[in-house]
């Protein structure tokens, strides 16, 4: 839509550990978050970052109709 100037993208993170999982009081299955990944831990939120600022950026200006995947080796299902 270059037309109205709208671009359009998007990110799909992975298991990603954030406070409120950890004030749910599921200990276990805090324990096992991101386990199943390459990785074997969750995503922090500061690793979602740099993603998001790019694309807010004026270097994501030639950047639309795209997934982001920020899944530690796991794909996009």
């Amino acid at each position: 839509m270059e037309k109205h100037g709208i671009r359009v993208n998007a990110v799909a993170p992975g298991p990603i550990w954030t406070p409120p999982q950890e004030a749910d009081g599921d200990k276990e299955k805090l324990r096992k978050l991101g386990a199943s990944t390459p990785y074997k831990r969750p995503g922090q939120p500061v690793e979602l970052a740099p993603v998001y600022v790019l694309l807010a950026s004026q270097e994501a200006s030639y950047i639309t109709g795209e997934i982001y995947g920020v899944t530690r080796g796991m794909g996009i299902a």
